[in-house]
């Protein structure tokens, strides 16, 4: 198991994705935007939640039980942060499909609009990583990156074949690729027979396949994490038909719910522990997927008030707007400050820990933010390269 992503493992996020783009024409995902407030912010506090995460990973041995500080156990979550993106990832998708009797557009066209989104901003962060790895410090004990590393990885074909990693966060990447390819026929099954069958079609095979592995529980590797994950990605498609609920469906108090729901898987890994929960992240991640649906529920219904007005504050919605860039390019950024530059300030431990903290998340802020300028931005402004030429025309 590479060092970068321990057990399966941390969050090293989904990519975000842009509300309605699942959907049936541009006027459609435009309203879906205006309407779903908080979703950009949610985006950025699990971004946020990420890069803390591997500040602690990578300054305390011993993942998954820790040599950190008990107080910082809190901090040892980030495989639920991926399942959080992923869910997130399928509501925000379906919510235009869900607005126009769950009908995408056309195939091609979503798949052109997805890669348009995701790809330049990921193979310029893969080149970033790959430099960083060369010359600054390596992203997985398995040694440097190769030449397979550059091919598989520029395919975002990691999912399916191994190489040696240039940044520990790629992995998802993979996986969402290949649920993208997932998505049009999810929304096909949810079209023609219901909401209940798409439930039972995606996430029965795959707890049939649990109770099957050794000890009913399924040792994951470095890839083929797609199939285990999709019941996730299903959720959130499921979810974002509260879009079009009735005003009784929409009155339900889903941030409650979403509290009833989590509790019981919280409180097992708070009884069990860390170790014993990584390594049954195979079924915490199919638990936690409904409360993490729920959530969504109710920040898309505007309940808590309280809550939807924190994520559409001006800090946490601006950080959700580079949410994407954030998570591809601070990995290695957190890497050389704690292997490169703190040995020569601080001690190991806890005061490594600070130092990252005080030096890494803003320089990874920062750097995600301009990265987010040149590699991100222009891409969700611009939908086509005619739509480059144009604004430059206009300029």
């Amino acid at each position: 198991m590479d060092s970068s992503r321990p057990a399966g493992s941390a969050l090293d996020l989904a990519a975000p994705v842009g509300q309605g783009e699942g959907g049936n024409a541009d006027s459609g995902g435009a309203r879906s935007r205006r309407q779903v407030r908080g979703l950009d912010g949610l985006r950025g506090l699990a971004a946020l939640y990420v890069v803390l995460f591997h500040c602690w990973l990578y300054t305390f041995p011993g993942y998954p039980r820790s040599s950190a500080p008990p107080w910082l156990g809190g901090l040892m979550f980030g495989r639920l942060a991926v399942v959080f993106f992923l869910v997130l990832s399928g509501f925000s998708l379906a919510i235009s499909p869900a607005r126009h009797g769950w009908r995408p557009a056309g195939i091609g066209e979503f798949l052109r609009r997805r890669a348009w989104r995701i790809l330049p901003p990921y193979w310029a962060a893969l080149a970033m990583s790959l430099l960083i790895s060369w010359f600054v410090v390596p992203a997985s004990h398995f040694g440097p990156p190769t030449g397979a590393t550059v091919v598989v990885y520029g395919l975002v074909a990691q999912d399916v074949v191994t190489a040696p990693t240039p940044n520990g966060a790629f992995w998802s990447i993979g996986v969402e690729a290949e649920l993208y390819l997932l998505f049009p026929l999810l929304l096909f099954v949810r079209r023609r027979w219901g909401a209940v069958l798409l439930a039972g079609c995606v996430t029965l095979p795959v707890i049939a396949w649990g109770l099957t592995a050794a000890g009913a529980n399924p040792v994951e590797g470095d890839n083929w994490l797609a199939p285990h994950l999709a019941p996730v990605f299903a959720a959130g498609v499921l979810g974002a038909g509260v879009v079009t609920a009735s005003d009784r469906v929409r009155r339900l108090p889903w941030g409650w719910l979403a509290v009833l729901a989590a509790l019981p898987v919280l409180a097992l890994c708070a009884v069990r522990g860390s170790v014993w929960t990584v390594h049954h992240y195979f079924w915490i991640d199919l638990a936690v997927a409904p409360a993490m649906t729920m959530l969504l529920a109710a920040v898309a219904t505007g309940r808590p008030a309280l809550l939807v007005r924190l994520l559409t504050a001006r800090p946490v919605h601006g950080l959700g707007g580079f949410s994407y860039s954030l998570y591809l390019i601070h990995l290695p950024i957190v890497l050389a400050v704690i292997r490169r530059i703190a040995p020569h300030f601080v001690a190991p431990g806890l005061p490594t820990f600070w130092f990252t903290l005080t030096v890494g998340l803003p320089g990874s802020i920062l750097g995600a933010w301009l990265f987010s300028k040149v590699f991100e931005i222009p891409f969700k402004r611009n939908r086509s390269w005619q739509a480059f030429a144009a604004a430059r025309s206009a300029r």
